[in-house]
């Protein structure tokens, strides 16, 4: 069977990132920051969809981060093809209608890809893509399933059904955020992946699916493209038409009802970086097990992540611990406590 040629990479670069704060924020969000490497989580997005099979990328962005986003995809040598930018943010269904329709809306494979999520395997990545060419051509929504390591209750999984064709399987059905003692129990089966938000399918299969199953938010796209304003690569969707849209993920919108919806499992070394514990785990480490980037000085201290973009850390006597600095702001808390930095958040918010 003719494979298509070539994947059209979609970069949805829309995310605050709040959890990673203090460096983390709406103006300057994770996948704009170099956490894992020398380059930025959206660069090393960029990087492991480059070469012959793909094109340039679409990427779809806040609009305020436009210049940033041009010049940090110019350093990593991939130009989008269209930078698409949200008047509005209204999560991921909406987003990838947007690309979709700047792809053409016809056959057209789109690989969607969160800018700031960790693949440190991208030759498995590609592989599993190839695999899921095959099903992608006859119209089915791929989905990639992460290999689980851990019981995690915070992201959701897929129950993988029978095998339809070389690595690929019909999906049986998405599991919400599970309690623990079901994790465990998927975890045991064998038979259940994690959800990475990651997909590969045809521009007009998405679109079609769209339209049977989230018809509003294909009409609010469609007119905010028809109305578009266009400056160079630049992408303005009308603000009022697109704002219309319900503010669904393409979980809820598509992939849970669609009829033909396959996912690939794959071992890529994949994190969502989703928190400064996430970030640990898979950070180099240093003989007493701490991850520290900045300037850090640590003596008798053990098991610690340690972040600064300027001010001088010293630490003495201490273990698990999360500490980052800011500019002028300083968190600190508990290893296994990152997710509470969401609360946190919302508690400066109250106090204005």
């Amino acid at each position: 069977m003719p494979q298509l040629q070539p994947i059209v990479p979609v970069i949805l670069s829309g995310g605050s990132g709040t959890r990673l704060w203090p460096m983390s924020t709406p103006a300057m969000p994770k996948q704009m920051l170099a956490l894992t490497a020398e380059e930025t989580m959206l660069q090393l997005t960029a990087r492991r969809a480059q070469g012959e099979r793909f094109s340039a990328p679409i990427v779809v962005a806040n609009a305020k981060h436009a210049a940033m986003v041009e010049a940090q995809l110019e350093a990593a040598s991939a130009t989008a093809d269209a930078l698409i930018l949200e008047p509005i943010g209204r999560n991921t269904a909406p987003a990838i209608a947007l690309a979709a329709i700047a792809a053409g809306s016809g056959d057209a494979a789109l690989l969607i890809m969160p800018s700031d999520h960790v693949i440190l395997d991208v030759p498995a990545f590609h592989a599993a893509v190839e695999a899921a060419l095959p099903m992608v051509e006859q119209g089915w929504l791929v989905t990639f399933g992460i290999n689980p390591h851990a019981p995690e209750t915070g992201y959701g999984y897929i129950h993988m059904g029978e095998e339809i064709a070389a690595g690929v399987h019909r999906v049986a059905k998405f599991v919400e955020k599970p309690p623990r003692d079901a994790a465990e129990a998927m975890l045991a089966a064998g038979d259940h992946a994690w959800n990475g938000g990651i997909f590969l399918f045809r521009a007009d299969s998405y679109l079609e699916a769209l339209a049977q199953h989230d018809p509003e938010t294909l009409a609010a796209c469609k007119a905010s493209m028809d109305n578009a304003r266009h400056e160079g690569k630049r992408i303005y969707p009308e603000a009022e038409a697109f704002a219309a849209s319900p503010a669904e993920s393409i979980d809820y919108a598509v992939m849970e009802k669609a009829e033909r919806v396959a996912v690939v499992p794959v071992k890529m070394g994949w994190s969502d970086l989703g928190s400064w514990d996430a970030l640990h785990e898979i950070s180099e480490l240093d003989e007493s097990g701490n991850s520290h980037q900045g300037e850090v000085i640590a003596i008798d201290t053990a098991h610690c992540l340690v972040r600064s973009d300027g001010a001088r850390i010293a630490m003495v006597g201490v273990e698990d611990l999360i500490v980052v600095a800011s500019g002028t702001d300083i968190l600190i808390l508990p290893r296994g406590r990152s997710q509470e930095v969401k609360a946190l958040i919302e508690a400066m918010k109250k106090r204005g």
